[in-house]
């Protein structure tokens, strides 16, 4: 029994060790199919940044100005008794708008005429008197005294012609405040009395009178964005005559007129933290009308060279914003930019990027700094720069002509 024993465990031994290397091998091919095959490089969609001729503008929000807005008023009491206008109608500097009621006015002015008469006839008798008070003192026929009163009785006479002549006119002036002239050319509004209506100058407005052409438009613009412009021009301002601006209207019609900056305000507003600045405009259609909305873009009159990416290659972090770009062994690397106009679908970036830097548009999302790439030129062109505009006051640095001024 024992030798049958150990004869059977000589048996299995081989087996057993047989089945362990099986089994290591199965193992091992088991890891071998485990691992997976090493990746090829990602691959990304890329441009080349370069330099073209682009007119930066930013767009801020404004409000449409008369130049010339007058609240007509009466300067004399009196009732209403001409209307000569239509409502809304467009009138010429010097054009008769109303005429109050004239006849007490007529009548002081003709009392004030004879006053003026009687008081002249006062003194020319005593100049006569004086004078003739001068001829007989020469022989002693009257005395020094007598003289000198009838020269401060002259004087007298004098004062009160002058004191009607005064009265004279200010009745004239009252006389002529009956009538109510546009003082200048412009658009009247709705009168707010009728005629037979009691007027003055307590009374309140009778109507509105705004001019129509030229026009101005205001918008404000942020400190931020004018301190931004100085730094980006490196001279500390921009001339006015550099800049077009240009209006788009609130249905979205581009405004055929383009206008030119004509006054910056000459201090920031520490409620908005911003500079009211100010465009005049040609109207010629009357188009532009006081108080209205309008979307205000300046522009650089003359087109600068600057580097132009498509906008999708912009990403943001908390320091800002950032582009990635292939260096060398097609690595890639993150470079923070500053970003000025928007040109289309293309952006200006005015800081951080270098005229011919390959720059990652398409697989953005999927790489990260240092990994390796497999660039291709991206199948998208990008829209030609030229005309783009940007919101004042974004995210991106910005550096355009709204100073002289200047959202």
């Amino acid at each position: 029994m024992m030798l049958g024993s150990w004869i059977a465990r000589r048996h299995r031994a081989p087996a057993i060790a047989f089945g362990l290397l099986l089994l290591a091998g199965c193992n091992e091919s088991s890891e071998k199919q485990g691992q997976a095959p090493q990746m090829p490089p990602p691959a990304v969609g890329v441009v080349t940044a370069a330099k073209k001729p682009v007119t930066e503008g930013y767009t801020f929000v404004g409000r449409v100005q008369a130049v010339n807005n007058v609240n007509l008023v009466a300067r004399v009491e009196g009732f209403l008794q001409q209307r000569n206008y239509t409502e809304g109608q467009e009138v010429k500097a010097g054009d008769l708008l109303f005429v109050l009621e004239k006849d007490t006015y007529q009548a002081a002015v003709d009392q004030a005429q004879a006053n003026l008469a009687s008081a002249q006839a006062t003194a020319d008798n005593a100049k006569v008197q004086t004078d003739r008070a001068r001829e007989l003192i020469k022989n002693q026929n009257v005395s020094q005294a007598t003289l000198d009163d009838r020269i401060a009785t002259e004087k007298s006479a004098v004062a009160a012609v002058q004191q009607t002549q005064a009265a004279l006119e200010e009745a004239q002036i009252n006389l002529g405040y009956t009538s109510i002239q546009a003082p200048f050319d412009g658009r009247v509004g709705i009168s707010n009395f009728s005629v037979g209506g009691l007027v003055g100058p307590s009374t309140g407005t009778l109507a509105t009178i705004v001019s129509q052409d030229p026009i101005y438009v205001l918008f404000p613009v942020s400190d931020r964005f004018i301190l931004d412009v100085q730094q980006a021009t490196g001279t500390g301002r921009v001339e006015p005559q550099n800049v077009a601006v240009k209006l788009t209207l609130a249905n979205g019609s581009q405004y055929p007129e383009v206008g030119k900056i004509d006054f910056t305000d000459v201090k920031v507003d520490q409620n908005t933290d911003t500079l009211m600045v100010r465009a005049v405009f040609a109207n010629p259609q009357r188009t532009l009308t006081d108080g209205q909305y309008a979307r205000v873009t300046a522009e650089r009159k003359d087109p600068v060279q600057a580097v132009v990416i498509p906008q999708r290659a912009i990403l943001t972090d908390q320091s800002g914003n950032f582009v990635l770009v292939v260096g060398e062994g097609n690595k890639v690397a993150a470079k923070h930019v500053t970003t000025g106009s928007n040109q289309g679908a293309d952006i200006v970036v005015q800081q951080g990027l270098n005229d011919g830097d390959v720059v990652i548009v398409d697989g953005v999302q999927k790489v990260r700094p240092g990994q390796e790439v497999n660039p291709a030129p991206t199948s998208e062109p990008s829209v030609p720069a030229g005309g783009g505009t940007a919101p004042a006051g974004g995210g991106s640095g910005q550096a355009a002509p709204a100073k002289p001024a200047g959202n």
